[in-house]
């Protein structure tokens, strides 16, 4: 009996053993610090040649390129996260940088740059390109920008903020893992008295960014000491400083028409009726072709004769008067896109100007697409700064700002400019068949709270519609005609028709029927020009315009008169 027990007695010692041992190992594997090293190529993402960015604390999906030495940034990740200033000129290899009063530029695969000083040669390649992206270099940026960046092994720290931080020392040998927990894979050893900027604090792991700037996790117990640590900012970047001319008090602008040089003639006549203006603002410029040439109305004895009324002149340059008036196809997308006709525009715009004794520039490109947002505001830059060396005041025209017109970069031009100018009208329009008013009070206030987010106020005009437009719908078909100030008076009371007060647009609004026609209007008149002229005080304008002289009422101009001068 004896002999049959013990075999048996055996066989459960030897499961118990075989149990206890295996229960140990996994004790033993559960509280086993894992040695298994992180792949470094996965946890940057990078390939080679290429470096992992981490701005600030947050890696980046987009990723920089190390070349002969030399970090370089693609054009794209620059505008995204440092400095949208940079312009490149595909066709003719070239890129730019305008501050407030230069333009430096360097060719493709060049190792020097070029400002109004010289030639500046640097010990790298400043930009290239690679397929259809352009590559620029990370310290060439530097010289333009307010931004840090250290280079490691796989990767880049970049700073474009400063502050202080929160930092702990290693209080023994450890890892750095990239996640919380002891069987998470190792990012790198750590040593005892490293010290680490704390990221986010948890129950018994720390995520943490080392001085090499990886970031994974740390137990706490290998952590001591906390303290706080300044971050250094960059001490070599000297921000732009952008001057601006502006008029003593507020600016009254009268446009004056001008469809040929005949019409300088009704200068006088003009200066009758537009009480308080101190501009005048003839319509002599408009383009002619697609390589930036432009007709000119220009009168030397105007000038001479505004001046003498105690008026600046600032003549207005535009993209489709011309075009209009001959049918000609002229493509601003052409001159603009291309820095050769670009520039060569805008040095003879600054000439003309000061061969002819302007005071300013005023800039009234309009219809443009989204797709030449990006050249028009290099063209903005660049024309500033030789507004700005020869003394010119440069006056921009807007629409009223919405999403779908925001390439027109308000925010771009209340930097650049000098008056940024909102057409406080065109609400509805003509030849829009879509009959309602030409610039109702909620529309007015409304764009100029829009321009007011990015425009500081004492840069902002509002140009006011001496005009009114008349609505006719008949059957399907809305057609429509303008009616001045100084008409739309004689007109109601030819029709007999005695408009009502509308709250809701601050003008007087009439409506009636003729036979199988609807009639409508939203009339512009001394009550309503009156109302947008308390809301520009409230919201402390640096001034008004007005289109366009020869449309408006003695009670209107005196209106504007009380404004300017309040």
């Amino acid at each position: 009996m004896k002999k049959k027990i013990i075999p048996v007695i055996v066989a459960l010692v030897l499961i118990v053993l075989v149990g206890v041992v295996g229960f140990g190992r996994r004790i033993l594997d559960k509280y086993t610090y894992s040695k298994e090293q992180a792949d470094l190529n996965e946890y940057y993402g990078v390939q080679e040649g290429e470096l992992a960015i981490l701005l600030q604390d947050d890696w980046m999906t987009e990723k920089a390129v190390l070349r002969d030495e030399a970090v370089y940034f693609d054009l794209d990740t620059i505008h995204a996260y440092l400095n949208e200033g940079f312009y490149a000129d595909m066709a003719e290899k070239k890129l730019l940088y305008t501050t407030a009063n230069d333009t430096a530029s360097v060719l493709f695969d060049e190792k020097q740059y070029s400002d109004r000083t010289g030639m500046h040669p640097v010990e790298y390649t400043i930009c290239y390109t690679q397929g259809d992206k352009v590559y620029v270099a990370a310290d060439y940026v530097r010289q333009f920008t307010n931004y840090s960046y250290s280079l490691f092994d796989r990767h880049l720290q970049v700073y474009t903020q400063w502050g202080e931080r929160q930092t702990l020392d290693i209080a023994k040998d450890t890892q750095i893992r990239l996640l919380g927990g002891i069987k998470s894979p190792i990012l790198r050893e750590m040593e005892e008295g490293e010290t680490v900027e704390v990221l986010e604090e948890m129950e018994t792991w720390s995520k943490v960014k080392t001085s090499d700037a990886i970031i994974g996790y740390v137990e706490n117990k290998r952590l001591e000491n906390p303290g706080t640590e300044t971050q250094m900012p960059v001490t070599d970047y000297v921000p732009e400083e952008y001057t601006s001319i502006s008029m003593p008090g507020k600016v009254s602008i009268g446009f004056h028409a001008i469809g040929g040089e005949g019409g300088n003639a009704t200068l006088s006549e003009m200066l009758a009726e537009g009480k308080g203006i101190n501009v005048i603002a003839p319509t002599w410029f408009s383009l002619t072709d697609n390589d930036g040439n432009f007709r000119s109305f220009a009168s030397a004895q105007y000038v001479q004769e505004a001046h003498g009324a105690g008026l600046q002149v600032w003549g207005v340059w535009d993209n489709f008067n011309y075009k209009n008036e001959t049918g000609t196809d002229v493509s601003s997308y052409a001159v603009l896109s291309s820095t050769g006709k670009r520039q060569l525009l805008a040095q003879k715009i600054v000439d003309t100007s000061v061969e002819m004794g302007l005071d300013g520039v005023n800039i009234d490109f309009e219809g443009l697409t989204e797709d030449c947002g990006v050249h028009y505001v290099q063209f903005l830059k660049e024309l500033s700064v030789l507004c700005r060396s020869s003394g010119l005041v440069l006056s921009v025209d807007n629409y009223v700002p919405f999403h779908f017109n925001n390439f027109y970069r308000l925010d771009i031009q209340g930097l650049v400019a000098d008056y940024v100018i909102i057409m406080g009208y065109d609400e509805h329009w003509h030849g829009s068949g879509d009959p309602g008013s030409v610039a109702s009070i909620e529309y007015v206030s409304n764009g100029l709270d829009s321009t007011l987010e990015q425009v500081p106020a004492e840069k902002v005009v509002n140009a006011l519609p001496f005009y009114t437009i008349l609505w006719k719908t008949e059957g399907t078909s809305v057609t429509d005609q303008y009616i001045t100030l100084n008409n739309v008076k004689d007109y109601l009371d030819r029709m007999n028709i005695v408009p009502e007060w509308d709250e809701t647009t601050c003008q007087n609004y009439a409506e009636w029927e003729s036979g199988s026609a609807k009639y409508q209007i939203w009339v512009e008149d001394a009550e309503s020009i009156s109302v947008k002229l308390s809301v520009m005080s409230v919201k402390n304008l640096g001034g008004v315009a007005v289109w366009r002289l020869g449309y408006g009422t003695r009670e209107a101009w005196e209106l504007v008169e009380a404004y300017k001068n309040s």
